[in-house]
């Protein structure tokens, strides 16, 4: 679904990845890891269009996946209400959900009692639940996830995880960032990690089993 091919990224003398070579295919789950400045999010930036690289290519199916990308700014208007963000994305994507399946999604993400707040308002959590529910909306084929957890809640954190589970089987390909290796390795098939700007495969996840496998097992 995603091909990186010879991809690398430089600031000013400051190289941020250098000849990153890696594939991404149709129902798998990859974490990426390494250190602080290790050009993580950088990587899912430019996979998803917000930055350019300064060479190499990244190269997607044809025809191109629904692609959704979770960041750490919320791409929230805090002039709106939840509801109305939703709205908002729902009419940009075309994707025509009805108001009762918008508000669905809200108390899905636990959000229903606060769907005509200002997103302005929100706290951290509730602005990253509402980021959530924005990307799940989409049903995308493709999903970045840069550090997806921040601020959420052990309830919320849990949804988040079932939801890249569901991602998973229905054939997504799924990229997250991630500092918590220990909460989301069981999520994935591989665990690719950045150092120096190189990108290696670091171990098989423990997620690499069948789709009739039961939840346990997964």
């Amino acid at each position: 679904m995603l091909h990186l091919e010879h991809l690398a990224k430089v600031y000013g003398d400051r190289v941020v990845l250098r000849d990153v070579n890696a594939s991404f295919a149709a129902g798998s789950v990859s974490l990426l890891a390494g250190n602080n400045g290790a050009g993580k999010s950088t990587l899912l930036r430019i996979v998803a269009g917000l930055a350019r690289a300064t060479s190499g290519t990244v190269r997607l199916a044809d025809p191109a996946p629904m692609t959704a990308y979770l960041g750490h700014a919320t791409f929230l208007y805090p002039g709106l209400s939840a509801l109305e963000n939703l709205a908002f994305w729902n009419g940009v994507h075309e994707l025509r959900r009805s108001r009762q399946e918008l508000l669905g999604l809200l108390e899905h993400v636990g959000l229903a009692a606060h769907a005509h707040e200002r997103a302005g308002v929100f706290s951290r959590g509730m602005a990253q639940r509402l980021n959530l529910a924005r990307v799940l909306m989409l049903q995308a084929d493709l999903l970045l996830l840069d550090e997806p957890g921040t601020g959420l809640d052990a309830a919320s954190l849990a949804l988040l995880r079932q939801e890249i589970r569901n991602a998973r089987r229905r054939g997504a390909a799924v990229i997250i960032v991630s500092h918590d290796l220990q909460g989301d390795a069981p999520l994935a098939d591989r665990i690719l990690r950045l150092h120096k700007g190189r990108l290696a495969e670091e171990s098989s996840g423990p997620a690499a089993c069948a789709p009739a496998a039961t939840e346990a097992a997964c």
